[in-house]
């Protein structure tokens, strides 16, 4: 049996192509055996034979280009190709395949977005390999092409090994000729077909297309024998409409070809290049956080069967995609701090808070039921989502409906399967939380020295244990939690619309994943964000900072399963913080704000290197408090005398250090939290003292970051350390030299580099769409490595990626990236036109065009609208808005408040993520006054 493999592909010199596969002569799937090709400069087509001694069989294979410039070795985009082979059906088997770039926009049509919710496939194929007789117009014969044409040359392969996702078997008998196409982008009700110059192909005639295949969807397929074999046939690929008989819009482009051949022996087949759309495809989604839904059926918070009710509103606007925060269970206090649903005490275990009582079973208990019916009403009629009185119910009537339920429960089969193949974190996950409760805190290091490890949670939480409805509780919890989920997830692909899921980019300290593998992690560090327009000092989320070498030696098991967890939900995912892939802004343990950090991994500076650069390096000046006399007047008024006499001590010659009690952030906040203990009727003095010391504390210029190297202080320039330097201007920029190139230059290849190793097996874990939030100071790689990877960016115009620009504009989106108005972590577009008339003026007259008119005082319906419209018309593959900035074009439904609309605060800590719609989603549905005129919008901008 005889296998010959060719691709038409341009390469440079030192370029040269492999096809690595399954079978022992391509390797075994080992990269460094795969079979080299062999280059014809003529027809710059690259080719492989193989002969294969079996006479039955089939093999996996994908093709890979090795640059001998640079070492790497890069992967075509796509499944794993598959072929079978049958010696008594063709002794010569010829696979005409083409290049699938990686950073080809039509890859990301692949993913699960389109193909399992988007264009998805009627159950049962709705068209079959065959030549249709019903009579239509004849179509008229496209120019035919001269020659086939090559693929383009790319180097921006993906790193990334071959997936189990493989491309369907076929088998193709001598003279016969197979088609087949990767093609996810066609509407339901229709299917797709081929015309060509032969008469099995129609001859052009667009009622006797070669109707093709979905069996094997998104892979498109048929098989003829060509009566003028010995001819070129020129053919392109149509939609077809089965219910009228004819094809219907051709692709566009050259024509395709399959060159003639005279030899009858060889069966050919033809995996084809993308179908060529016209316009490439554009969505609309609608964001909100489940919690902040209303409906009449909840108790007092949204539960994840309203996702059904946003659904059928979505559906109703023309919209696609529902995206909302992160769904993990957050439960470590019992109070309303746990209401930060990036906080996660499992990252795979859902939030309590989003079951939905009656979807369990209806209490038998009367007075129970009643007590339920009348919190519900009361907690439905607030204005917010009070969480400790929301929580506390469930609890109580989770206990209840499992005891009631606990026998049926116990012996439902689906119960079963559930536990069995949920149960390496569902185990962990149960034993973590009933010992929270009996111990009082998520902090397992303060639990009884025999509990500090997870050893013998199997038996602990056992069936058979005394205490078993300590953890029977949350496996039951748990398992209604994910039915309940995936039913809203099946409901919402049945309609065509995608749920997109949040994959925050940290852990919590006090976590089960901390508890069970803390090798994984960097327990003493603590991850966060740098200084931005959110937060002037940095954002500081305590949690541990990731041990990636540590993660490298099992090739990052551990995101592969949190993936493929989140991929039992998701079609679409939203990475929190992508840049941390690249790099991590990570503290100390002892600081509270963000200023004292770095990024991670990082090269720092050696002392040798800053004092050859700045011609001197004192320790005391440069890497600690920098504290004078007048820094305390200016930051404590009258106040300074006082402060300086229980916090500080004289250190002579004009120094002054701080008292070693209160020597750095964590301490000062102990030592404040001691003072409003003691006199809580002055906690307001108290918390403007403490941002006073910790000011202080962040007086440094350069970082300790171990064996003599040190870290820039990242906004060094704005301290009083740097403006009192020696005030020769020549001596200042030498700092700003030092920093610049540390910041923005010198680590832009070595964080490229964190990416592409990172990044992959997060991205090629599943088949979801992947979008990236790239916000912030974004070394200038990112983007080019998420394009590599198809991983769509974020646009939001009010955070513009050029730091030149202050507003950006939609237009100037990439087609791979998401545009919004607004994010969870910012003000409303209502909002925010309040915060800053000047900057308002400014984005009235340069952006929505109202040269020399007065911007009006309030965000009006007509100026929503417009920022709307000019998101809709984007060229960016989604704009997904926030259900506020939505509301905002009707000024009957949008909230009375514009600063009520906000969800979080970034730059408070302690804030209370309580957001709640103020419309039950009932009445959202039928609001047909507000859904028509959006529906329009949507359809009249293409993303219908």
């Amino acid at each position: 049996m005889i296998l010959r493999f060719s691709l038409p592909y341009r390469t440079v010199l030192g370029q040269r192509l492999a096809v690595c596969g399954s079978h022992p002569d391509l390797g075994s799937w080992q990269p460094n055996a795969a079979a080299d090709m062999n280059y014809d400069e003529a027809t710059t087509c690259w080719s492989l034979e193989l002969t294969v001694p079996d006479a039955v069989g089939e093999l996996t294979y994908k093709y890979v280009l090795r640059d001998d410039n640079t070492g790497g070795e890069h992967w075509e985009a796509g499944p794993n190709r598959r072929i079978a082979y049958d010696a008594s059906r063709t002794q010569r088997l010829h696979l005409a395949d083409y290049w699938r770039a990686p950073a080809q926009p039509e890859n990301e049509l692949l993913t699960a977005a389109f193909t399992k919710a988007l264009f998805r496939r009627p159950a049962k194929a709705t068209a079959a390999v065959g030549t249709p007789a019903a009579p239509a117009k004849k179509a008229k014969a496209p120019a035919a092409a001269k020659g086939s044409k090559a693929a383009k040359a790319t180097t921006e392969a993906a790193p990334a090994l071959p997936t189990d996702n493989d491309q369907p078997t076929t088998k193709t008998a001598a003279g016969e000729t197979t088609f087949r196409l990767l093609a996810p982008r066609v509407a339901p009700q229709l299917g797709l077909c081929i015309l060509g110059s032969d008469p099995a192909l129609g001859a052009w005639d667009n009622t006797k297309a070669l109707v093709l295949s979905d069996a094997d969807y998104p892979t498109w397929s048929g098989t003829v024998t060509l009566q003028n074999p010995t001819e070129d046939c020129y053919y392109k690929y149509a939609m077809w409409d089965a219910a009228a008989g004819h094809a219907l819009d051709m692709e566009g482009g050259e024509n395709r070809v399959v060159p003639a051949t005279p030899d009858r022996t060889v069966a050919r087949v033809f995996n084809d290049e993308a179908y060529q759309y016209a316009t490439a495809w554009r969505g609309a989604g609608v964001a909100l956080p489940v919690f902040a839904m209303r409906s009449a059926a909840g108790l007092g918070v949204g539960e994840f069967s309203d996702l059904k009710l946003l659904t059928d509103w979505a559906v109703q606007t023309g919209l696609k995609l529902v995206q909302i925060l992160p769904i993990n269970d957050t439960t470590a206090t019992h109070t309303w701090v746990d209401s930060y649903p990036y906080a996660a005490i499992s990252v795979f275990a859902l939030h309590p808070q989003f079951i939905h009582l009656e979807g369990i079973a209806t209490l038998k208990d009367k007075k129970a039921a009643k007590e339920l019916a009348q919190l519900k009403q009361e907690f439905n009629a607030k204005d917010f989502v009070d969480y400790e009185p929301v929580m506390n119910a469930k609890w109580k009537f989770l206990k209840l409906l499992y005891k009631q339920e606990k026998a049926a429960f116990l012996a439902d089969p689906e119960y079963r399967e559930f536990f069995a193949s949920q149960a390496d974190w569902l185990v962990p996950y149960a034993a973590f939380s009933a010992l929270r409760d009996r111990f009082g805190t998520a902090d397992f290091q303060q639990w009884p020295e025999e509990f500090r490890t997870p050893a013998n949670v199997a038996a602990l939480t056992a069936e058979t244990a005394p205490d078993y409805d300590d953890y029977g509780l949350f496996f039951f919890t748990q398992f209604h939690l994910d039915k309940q989920l995936r039913a809203a997830v099946d409901y919402a692909r049945s309609r065509g619309v995608v749920l997109k899921g949040d994959l925050p980019i940290g852990i919590y300290r006090h976590s089960v994943d901390a508890w069970t593998q803390p090798e994984l992690y960097h327990m003493n560090a603590q991850a966060g964000a740098p200084p931005d327009d959110f937060s002037t000092t940095g954002q500081n989320w305590r949690f541990p900072t990731y041990n990636w070498e540590r993660m490298a030696e099992d090739g990052y098991l551990w995101w592969k399963q949190r993936m493929s967890y989140l991929a039992r939900y998701f079609d679409t995912l939203r990475i929190d913080h992508i840049l941390g892939f690249f790099r991590i802004w990570e503290m100390p343990i002892e600081s509270v704000e963000g200023l004292l950090g770095h990024f991670a991994p990082a090269l720092p500076l050696h002392r040798h290197e800053i004092e050859r650069r700045l011609g001197w390096f004192d320790y005391s000046r440069l890497c600690e408090p920098y504290i004078r006399w007048h820094m305390l007047q200016d930051i404590f008024q009258g106040e300074a005398q006082n402060v300086f006499d229980e916090y500080m001590d004289d250190a002579s010659y004009g120094r002054i250090h701080l008292k070693e009690a209160v020597s750095d952030q964590r301490k000062i906040e102990a030592y404040i939290a001691e003072k409003v203990a003691t006199y809580p009727e002055h906690a307001e003095y108290f918390a403007w003292l403490q941002k006073g010391l910790f000011a202080l504390v962040n007086e440094v210029l350069f970082v300790p970051a171990g064996d003599d190297f040190y870290h820039p202080r990242i906004t060094l320039n704005k301290s009083y350390s740097f403006r009192e330097l020696d005030s020769d201007e020549d001596r200042r920029r030498l700092y700003d030299d030092i920093y610049v190139d540390f910041f923005f230059r010198r680590h832009e290849e070595f964080w490229r580099q964190q990416g592409l190793v990172k990044l992959p097996p997060v991205r090629y874990a599943t088949d979801m769409l992947i979008c990236g939030e790239d916000l912030g100071m974004v070394p200038a790689s990112v983007p080019g490595v998420m394009k590599e990877l198809g991983i769509l960016g974020l646009n939001i115009q009010r955070m513009p990626s050029n730091p030149e620009t202050e507003f950006g504009h939609p237009d100037s989106a990439p087609y791979l990236s998401v545009v919004t108005t607004s994010s969870h972590d910012m003000s409303t577009v209502r909002g925010w036109w309040e915060e800053d008339r000047v900057r308002t003026q400014r984005f009235y007259e340069t952006v929505l065009g109202h040269w020399r008119e007065v911007a009006p005082f309030y965000c009006e319906p007509w100026v929503g609208r417009e920022i709307l419209v000019q998101h809709l018309h984007s060229p960016a593959m989604w704009a997904i808005f926030p259900l506020q900035d939505l509301l905002a074009i009707d000024g009957h439904l949008r909230r009375a408040n514009p600063h009520e609309e906000q969800i979080n605060v970034p730059s408070n800590p302690a804030h209370f993520w309580k957001y709640r719609l103020h419309l039950p989603l009932e009445e959202l549905v039928q609001a047909v006054g507000f859904n028509e005129p959006l529906h329009q919008l949507v359809v009249a901008s293409g993303r219908g």
